[in-house]
């Protein structure tokens, strides 16, 4: 009997769907109105299916932003940048391993 419960967990181990240990990530670059790339934008992806409920991340030199290991779910995005517009995405679906790539512009 316990050899068949080893196997039956093992089975269930193996077969498991992909999507329970998916890692979703959300990529893109920040750029103003006129097309230049805005380094140090503030990116906020927040959603319940966050153990910390938001994760932060900044735009790098080119004005490129990645935030990953996320877990499949819905997320609100907020890019903040002094002296700009804080731009909101809400209502943004995550699911299995997938790279969602969101380009931003923000105005003065």
């Amino acid at each position: 009997m316990k050899t068949a419960l080893k196997y039956l967990t093992l089975a269930v181990v193996l077969l498991l769907p992909s999507t329970v240990f998916a890692q979703a990530s959300l990529t893109g670059a920040v750029r103003d109105a006129s097309g230049g790339v805005l380094p140090g934008v503030t990116v906020e992806a927040a959603s319940p299916a966050l153990i910390e409920k938001v994760r932060t991340a900044v735009t790098d030199g080119s004005g490129q932003y990645r935030i990953v290991d996320l877990q499949p779910g819905t997320y609100a995005l907020t890019f903040t940048l002094p002296g700009f517009n804080v731009v909101k995405r809400e209502d943004v679906q995550l699911t299995g391993n997938q790279t969602l790539t969101i380009p931003i512009e923000m105005r003065v």
